[in-house]
């Protein structure tokens, strides 16, 4: 399943889901793998780091130009076709795709070399305190598209005068080498947007912009997420020849002062941060289980997910766009130190998984938040450059949506006046057995003083760790007990300063950490237990704990 509603009724696509042949580097055995999944789910591979490849067959009925796209591979993908190289991708968190031309009919083989490997080349992927998995780990498509296509639309909803208004950003993507004429027409709901002369020259794209008004449609909110369907037609000499539907909403967000507002009101945002891993799947997870982590989520009476620490899977956004839940993404970079920042690599990777994550979900109005660069070197001068050339970078791309990120640098961080929000991640009565009330305030009081006055505070991650099932009198860290006290003061102080505008508690569930490197040394059973239910979705008792707070703030 590549989207939870049908993209196109012009263009054919079919999905390449189901088993793959498979290989480890350096072993002649055939395996027969799932696509989309993680090489882990296979006894023989549970812990295996390094290169594999993925083959598959397919059939073309008809000479045609295709377009192969991968949502996710881990973490590195070469794609082969016909034993050619058409494309190169880092980064298992954000999707890509490749335009192979004039294609013969017949029987054609698609091979993935794929690596989760770690090293130099790899400066975003490290051992870190959650799983670097590999394989193909989200859907893949092929599609039989015509010579020149639509590549993208973005859609910018606006509220100017008590007016609703829409702008339409259409990508017309060329692959011959001729110059040629197009028009298309896009529905929204009874309304259309069409442009009827547009010139896109040989092995080239163009960018057509139209902005209209909108009076008379329903606004997108958490409280009611009305969704709308742009379908947008391109024709050629009165022919149509492609097509892409896109969903959206109508709404906007905005800072004013130290509130964050969409629609124009204040929202206090009550979520979890959430890591994309099940005990049995891994980072892979199927719709069923994604759905069942929506529903325990919003029976806690959450409004807000932060996709702790990298861009979710797209069919994960759908359900947030269908269920009014407002999403803080965030590009992967966690953890990272100056010397980690400065490996020669960062810069690009970083730039390619910021481009990627706003180009691909800029019209899920579910994401009202883009993050940036978690818990990484903010209190040099050197970190600061490159925070503030990712946020430039974002807001080149996108001036709909403030941007934020999560520091844990507190009292040195020196980069608090670069982004809209500012937002901290604090574990009073975890790592340090110290009163949260007063030390929120000296927090509060700092960060006022060091860039962030008059600016929305966010409490990024709170939390503590429990192993599922250990219960203890004395309530001794470790217990669920303990667990559910600390998320409870914690939660009780934050929820009710005037001064922070939302909270999301680490984490939802308890998630798979990498042996390598010095994470598992602090992580009982190489996991991180911060989850309020396990790995298996078995809630613990800081469940209950957070769904009577979360319920009882409006």
């Amino acid at each position: 399943m590549i989207r939870l509603f049908e993209q196109h009724q012009i263009r054919k696509i079919k999905e390449l889901d189901g088993i793959w042949d498979f290989s480890p580097e350096g072993d002649l055995a055939m395996y027969q793998l799932p696509v989309p999944g993680c090489w882990e789910q296979h006894p023989n591979f549970s812990t295996y780091r390094g290169k594999g490849t993925y083959r598959k067959t397919i059939v073309i009925t008809e000479p045609s130009t295709l377009r192969l796209e991968f949502k996710g591979v881990s973490h590195t993908a070469y794609v082969y076709f016909d034993g050619e190289l058409i494309a190169h991708h880092y980064n298992a968190f954000t999707p890509f795709s490749t335009i192979i031309k004039q294609v013969q009919k017949g029987t054609h083989e698609i091979k993935v070399l794929v690596d989760n490997g770690f090293g130099e080349y790899s400066a975003l992927h490290i051992p870190n305190d959650y799983y670097t998995y590999g394989g193909i780990t989200r859907p893949v498509s092929l599609a039989c598209i015509s010579d020149t296509y639509i590549k993208q639309i973005k859609f910018t909803p606006s509220f100017e005068d008590g007016v609703w208004y829409g702008k339409l950003d259409v990508v017309i993507h060329n692959t011959t080498s001729k110059l040629g004429r197009f028009s298309f027409v896009s529905t929204i709901d009874h309304y259309e947007m069409s442009f009827n002369d547009v010139e896109v020259l040989g092995d080239s794209e163009t960018t057509v912009t139209i902005k209209q008004q909108f009076p008379d449609i329903t606004p997108w909110s958490h409280k009611n997420p009305k969704l709308y369907s742009i379908h947008t037609i391109l024709s050629s000499n009165g022919n149509a020849i492609d097509d892409l539907i896109e969903r959206v909403g109508f709404r906007t967000v905005n800072v004013i002062g130290t509130k964050l507002q969409v629609n124009g009101e204040h929202v206090f945002l009550k979520g979890f941060n959430r890591h994309e891993d099940y005990a049995t799947v891994g980072c892979a997870i199927p719709l069923p289980l994604m759905v069942h982590d929506m529903d325990l989520m919003q029976d806690m009476g959450v409004n807000a997910l932060r996709t702790c620490h990298y861009p979710n899977d797209e069919i994960f956004l759908d359900l947030c766009d269908e269920r009014g839940i407002l999403v803080w993404e965030e590009n992967h970079a966690r953890g990272l130190l100056l010397e980690d920042m400065q490996n020669p690599n960062f810069d690009k990777q970083c730039e390619d998984c910021n481009r990627e994550m706003v180009e691909n979900h800029y019209n899920h109005p579910c994401v009202i938040i883009w993050g940036i660069l978690n818990e990484c070197a903010s209190e040099t001068k050197e970190g600061r450059l490159k925070y503030q050339k990712q946020y430039e970078q974002i807001k080149n791309m996108d001036t709909s949506r403030p941007t934020t990120s999560a520091t844990c640098r507190h009292f040195t961080d020196i980069s608090l006046d670069l982004p809209d929000i500012v937002s901290f991640n604090m574990y009073s009565g975890w790592y340090k057995d110290v009163p949260v009330k007063e030390r929120n305030e000296e927090e509060i009081e700092w960060i006022k003083n060091s860039g962030g006055d008059d600016k929305p505070i966010i409490v990024s991650e709170l939390g503590a760790a429990a192993i599922y099932g250990y219960r203890d009198r004395t309530r001794c860290k470790w217990s669920e007990e303990r667990q559910a006290d600390i998320i409870e003061e914690n939660l009780k102080v934050y929820m009710n300063d005037e001064h922070i505008t939302g909270v999301f508690v680490w984490q939802f569930a308890d998630c798979r950490v990498t042996e390598e490197g010095p994470w598992f040394a602090t992580r009982a059973r190489c996991h991180n237990n911060k989850g309020v239910v396990d790995e298996y979705r078995r809630p613990k008792i800081a469940y209950d704990i957070v769904k009577n707070l979360f319920l009882d703030k409006k």
